[in-house]
């Protein structure tokens, strides 16, 4: 289960490890983790134009070794973080606070460094007879990213205490099953196995729109009465504190991506559709990245929301007072939530 797996032996661990390091020691290399989803464009931009490399040498390194890995779901992330494997994690804003809460006070204190997007995510199915989530029957299964720990399943349990009440929050946790969003589109749109609805990510969302047999239930939006933060970026505050140019570096070429998704959204999408190796059309995924209710913004959005229902479940330990909270400073000037 991946809460027990995140033990406080290794955290120390994780921490020892990294005071250890000599300062002469350190090379200059970041590795990066994303999830499969078009949640994290910015990073696309980044790996292809090399926007770390060229903020690095600005400031002083002339060159950098940069990193870059795909996992699915926040667990996977999470354990390639606290292993040591990379240094920069991203995902769901569940994924952030669950391991802030758990380091929370030590030398490895994970906190955020920016948001990536601002964007919905459908709960979609094959049953016709589904309308809304209360018309679950206990055979559907429920496919997400990660259960209990990826956003999906948390923004699932935030809509079951809605629907059945807070007790009842964890009503279809033994109804979810973790599947990649590519996976878990090849089941729904191919029919027949037990899956039967995916709370899933965008492309592959509206990839299964496509299918006349197949209907949303469920808008993330809705769950959060409003836009909110779908992606976030996360690392150690070691890493910060012993990387601080390296860091800089980092947050300048976030900026500098994120402009360049929304001056030219499609050449971005072109981008997303080379680096992910996908067979969608173009004019397709152009269209979802300038979609009406995406927004492609570093500023955290109703992140709170998430602290909040998580707290009150007994999922996060420690309870935030404000979003500043679990990010870095360097984003304390913006409006977030």
């Amino acid at each position: 289960m991946y809460a027990k797996s995140l033990t406080a032996a290794a955290i120390g661990a994780a921490a020892m490890l990294a005071l250890a390091m000599p300062a002469s020691a350190q090379v200059p290399e970041i590795r990066l983790a994303r999830q499969f989803s078009m949640g994290y464009l910015q990073l696309n931009v980044m790996e292809h134009e090399k926007l770390i490399e060229k903020h690095a040498k600005a400031l002083g390194i002339p060159k950098v070794k940069v990193s870059w890995f795909t996992f699915n779901g926040p667990a996977a992330v999470n354990e390639a973080l606290i292993s040591g494997n990379i240094d920069i994690a991203s995902g769901g804003v569940p994924g952030l606070l669950v391991l802030w809460s758990r380091t929370k006070g030590t030398p490895q204190e994970v906190r955020g460094i920016t948001a990536l997007s601002s964007q919905p995510f459908l709960l979609n199915t094959r049953d016709a007879a589904v309308k809304t989530i209360k018309d679950f029957k206990p055979s559907d299964r429920i496919a997400v990213p990660a259960v209990k720990v990826s956003v999906q399943a948390i923004t699932l349990q935030m809509a079951a205490a809605k629907a059945f009440g807070v007790k009842n929050f964890a009503k279809l946790d033994s109804q979810t099953v973790s599947m990649s969003p590519p996976d878990a589109t090849v089941a729904l749109m191919k029919g027949g196995s037990e899956v039967t609805a995916a709370f899933s990510v965008p492309p592959f969302q509206y990839q299964q729109l496509e299918n006349h047999d197949i209907h949303t239930v469920l808008n993330s939006f809705d769950v959060m009465g409003g836009s909110h933060s779908f992606t976030v970026a996360w690392a150690f505050s070691s890493f910060r504190k012993k990387n601080p140019v390296l860091y800089k570096a980092l947050i300048d070429a976030l900026k500098e991506a994120t402009d360049i998704v929304n001056k030219d959204k499609r050449a971005a999408a072109k981008l997303w559709i080379e680096d992910s190796k996908s067979k969608l059309p173009l004019d397709m995924v152009a269209k979802l990245v300038a979609a009406p209710q995406v927004r492609w913004t570093t500023v955290p959005e109703n992140t709170m929301k998430y602290a909040d229902f998580m707290s009150s479940v007994g999922t996060l330990k420690n309870k935030p007072t404000s979003w500043k909270d679990y990010f870095f400073p360097e984003i304390y000037d913006q409006k977030g939530s």
